[in-house]
C-alpha cells in the first residue's frame, strides 16, 4: 500500500532492527469527485492519495480450476525483499510490540500485546518503510494452513480522520497483516482474530484501511475505521464471488450483525450505535446501512463501463473497485494466468507497486507443503513471477533484503553482519532498473519484455504443477526447483536490461536530464542536472510517475482484451549467456552434479587411481 509522506527514523530504532527505512516521498493528490474534495489539514491531505494498494479475489466456482484465488500488490516506494518466515514457538508470556510512534503522519504510541505461544509458517513480501511504524513491514501473503492476505488501504470519512486521538495506541495495518499469517487457520478465524485484537487493544490508523483473506472455501473483505472508537466490519465473500479492492469497502451492512449470528457479516458492537449517536445513519429515514457511505469516502474514480480507457488526464485513472468487478467478471472462468496478468496490467502495476502476488489455494494437493504463492519481487510489470511453496527451505540471497531504496543506507555504514549480503546482486534492483529502462519507451519495449516474462512463466506453471501433483515430491526438491526458477528469471531479467538499454542508446541515445537555464532548477546552481534529486516533485499525479501505461494497458489492450492464451515459450529470447554477479555457471546448465551422473564403471576407476597413487608414495616412502 502506499504509505504517506516519508521521513528518517533514529538510529536509535535502526540498531533494534538492523532495519532502515526509505527517504523517498509521495506526491498529496485531490479525489476525482469534487463534491468530496473538501479542504483538510495536512493530515487529511497525507492519507487521502488515491494510489494504494491492489487486491482481486476470485471465488472457487469462478475459476477454472476450482480454486479460490486471491492477488495483489502493495504501493510502496521503500525497500522490498521475499521472506519465508518458519513456524514458531514463543516462551510463556512472550508479547509483541505494536503500533507507530509520534513521528507517524497520524502519530501514536508503541504498546505491547501478547504473543501467541506458538505461531504459523508464511510467505510474504516485507518492506522497510512507512513512516513512524517499526520496520520490517507486510501486507500479507500465505501461510502453512491455506489463508491468503492482502491489506489495501480504504479511506475513512474525513471527520473519522480528525477525531483520531494523537496518542492512539494498538495494532497498526501491518501488525494486523502479520498477525493474521501468524495466527489465522481460515479466512473466517482471521478475522475473529483481528476483531478481538481491535476490541481489546485499540487500533492504530493512518487514515483508514482494509484486508483480503481467503481459504479454499471462501474469503472475507475486514474493513478498520478511523476515529479510534474502535470501529470495524467485515462481509464474507462467497465461492461465486468476485471482489476487488481499490481502495477495499464494505456497502449495505444488515444492522443486527453486530450482535452476532450473522454467518455472512460481522462487526464492532458500536458500528451502529455510533453512527446513529453522530447522526449519520437514521434507521427511521435510511432504507439500509450502507458503509461505504456513513464512514468512507466516495471512491477516487467514478464508475465507468466495462472496457473503458481512462481519461489521459486523470489523476487516479481506474480507481473503482466495482466498476473493475464487472471487468473482471468478463473473463469468465478465471484462470491463475488471468490473475497474474490482472496484478501485471500496466494501468496500475507501476514504480509505486513494490512486488506482485498471486495466490491460488488448492486444499487437495498431496502434501500441503506445496502449497504455493507466486510471487514477483517488484511490479510485476517488469519482473517474473516465482512459484515458492510454503514448504520452501530457503530464497536466493539475491532475493533478500538489500540496502536498495532503504532509507538511512546514505546516512549510515554497513553493519558487518550484512557484509556478504548486500555483497550480492539485488533482484529488486535489477527489476527496478528494467522497468526504468522499458516504461521510458513503453510503445518499443512492453510488448517483448512482457511476452518474455510470460512465456517463462507458461512454461514454469505446467512443470510445477507437475511437480505439485507428483507423489513423493519432497520441500527440498521444492526449494531447489524455486531457486533455479529464481536465478533463471534475474538473469532473464539481466538480458532484457542488458538487451532494451542496447537499444535506446542506439536509437538515439540515453535520455539526459535538462541542464541549467532550461527552467529545470534554480539559477546560480552550478551542479549538473544529473547531480539535482531524482525524487518525483511533490504534488504530482500518478500520470506522472513512471508507468508503462500506454492507454488502456498494453499496446494491444488491457487483461480483458487479451484474454486467451498465455504466453509462448518461443517468445522468450536466449538468455544462457547472460549473468548473475558470482554466479558462473550458464543459466542452461541444468544437468545433475558431476558426482551423480558418475557412471559405476567411473567410480572404480576413479578409485583404483586414488589406490594406485597412494601405493606409489607408500613405495617412495620406502
Amino acid at each position: 500500500m502506499l504509505r504517506p509522506q516519508a521521513r528518517l527514523v533514529t538510529s536509535a530504532a535502526l540498531a533494534a532492527s538492523f532495519t532502515m527505512v526509505t527517504a523517498l516521498g509521495a506526491p498529496s493528490l485531490a479525489f476525482a469527485d469534487d463534491a468530496h474534495d473538501r479542504s483538510a489539514g495536512a493530515q487529511q491531505e497525507t492519507f487521502r492519495q488515491p494510489d494504494k494498494s491492489f487486491a482481486v479475489y476470485v471465488g472457487k466456482n469462478r475459476s477454472s480450476t476450482g480454486h479460490t484465488m486471491l492477488g495483489g500488490f502493495g504501493h510502496e516506494p521503500s525497500s522490498h525483499w521475499m521472506e519465508v518466515v518458519p513456524a514458531q514457538d514463543h516462551p510463556k508470556g512472550s508479547k509483541i510490540t505494536v503500533g507507530a510512534t509520534e513521528e507517524a503522519d497520524m502519530p501514536g504510541k508503541l504498546t505491547k500485546i501478547p504473543q501467541a505461544r506458538h505461531t504459523y509458517r508464511y510467505l510474504t513480501s516485507n518492506y522497510s518503510e512507512f513512516t513512524g511504524m517499526p520496520a520490517p513491514l507486510t501486507n500479507g501473503g500465505l501461510n502453512e494452513k491455506g489463508v491468503a492476505a492482502r491489506d489495501v488501504w480504504s479511506n475513512s470519512r474525513e471527520e473519522l480522520v480528525d477525531m483520531t486521538p494523537k496518542d492512539q495506541t494498538g495494532p497498526q495495518y501491518s501488525d494486523l497483516s502479520r498477525i493474521a499469517m501468524e495466527r489465522a487457520g481460515s479466512a473466517r478465524q482471521a478475522v475473529q482474530i483481528l476483531g478481538d485484537l481491535i476490541d481489546t487493544h485499540g487500533y492504530t490508523t493512518y487514515g483508514g484501511n482494509s484486508h483480503l483473506f481467503a481459504d479454499g472455501n471462501e474469503g472475507w473483505v475486514f474493513v478498520e475505521f478511523a476515529g479510534g472508537k474502535g470501529l470495524w466490519a467485515a462481509q464474507r465473500l462467497g465461492p461465486d464471488d468476485i471482489r476487488v479492492s481499490y481502495p477495499g469497502y464494505i456497502k449495505e451492512f444488515p444492522t443486527d450483525a453486530v450482535d452476532g449470528g450473522n454467518p455472512d457479516f460481522v462487526g464492532s458492537k458500536n458500528l451502529v450505535s455510533f453512527a446513529e449517536k453522530k447522526g449519520w445513519y437514521d434507521p427511521e429515514k435510511d432504507e439500509e446501512f450502507d458503509l461505504q457511505k456513513v464512514y468512507q469516502e466516495p471512491f477516487p474514480t467514478k464508475s465507468f463501463p466495462v472496457g473503458k480507457t481512462a481519461d489521459s488526464e486523470d489523476s487516479a485513472p481506474y480507481r473503482n473497485p466495482v466498476s473493475l468487478e464487472a471487468e473482471f467478471a468478463e473473463l469468465g472462468r478465471v484462470k491463475l494466468q488471468d490473475v497474474m496478468r490482472i496484478v501485471r496490467d500496466p494501468r496500475w502495476s507501476d514504480d509505486r507497486s513494490g512486488y506482485g502476488h498471486v495466490a491460488e489455494i488448492d486444499p487437495d494437493l498431496p502434501d500441503p507443503r506445496l502449497a504455493t504463492l507466486w510471487m514477483a519481487p517488484t511490479a510485476a510489470v517488469t519482473a517474473p513471477y516465482i512459484p515458492v511453496s510454503i514448504g520452501t527451505r530457503e530464497l536466493p540471497v539475491e532475493y533478500t533484503q538489500h540496502r536498495y531504496l532503504t532509507a538511512g543506507a546514505s546516512a549510515e555504514y554497513l553493519e558487518p553482519e550484512y557484509a556478504e549480503q548486500e555483497a550480492t546482486e539485488s533482484a529488486t534492483q535489477t527489476f527496478k532498473r528494467l522497468m526504468y529502462a522499458t516504461c521510458a519507451r513503453p510503445e518499443q519495449y512492453l510488448a517483448d519484455v512482457t511476452d518474455a516474462f510470460e512465456g517463462f512463466e507458461a512454461e514454469q506453471i505446467k512443470e510445477w504443477r507437475k511437480l505439485q501433483q507428483a507423489a513423493g515430491t519432497t520441500p527440498a526438491e521444492a526449494t531447489d526447483y524455486t531457486n533455479r526458477l529464481a536465478l533463471d528469471g534475474l538473469r532473464l531479467g539481466n538480458h532484457l536490461l542488458d538487451d532494451v538499454l542496447a537499444k535506446s542508446r542506439a536509437d538515439g541515445g540515453l535520455h539526459e536530464p535538462g541542464e541549467p537555464g532550461d527552467g529545470s532548477k534554480d539559477d546560480g546552481t552550478t551542479a549538473s542536472t544529473r547531480s539535482q534529486s531524482m525524487g518525483l516533485r511533490s504534488g504530482e499525479s500518478s500520470r506522472d510517475r513512471m508507468h508503462c501505461d500506454v492507454g488502456g494497458g498494453w499496446a494491444d489492450g488491457s487483461t480483458l482484451e487479451r484474454a486467451g492464451d498465455y504466453g509462448d515459450p518461443d517468445k522468450v529470447p536466449d538468455y544462457s549467456s547472460a549473468r548473475i554477479s558470482g554466479h558462473q555457471e550458464a543459466s542452461d546448465d541444468r544437468s545433475e552434479p558431476a558426482w551423480r551422473t558418475w557412471t559405476p564403471w567411473g567410480v572404480t576407476a576413479a578409485a583404483l587411481l586414488v589406490g594406485g597413487v597412494a601405493v606409489w608414495r607408500s613405495r617412495r616412502r620406502a
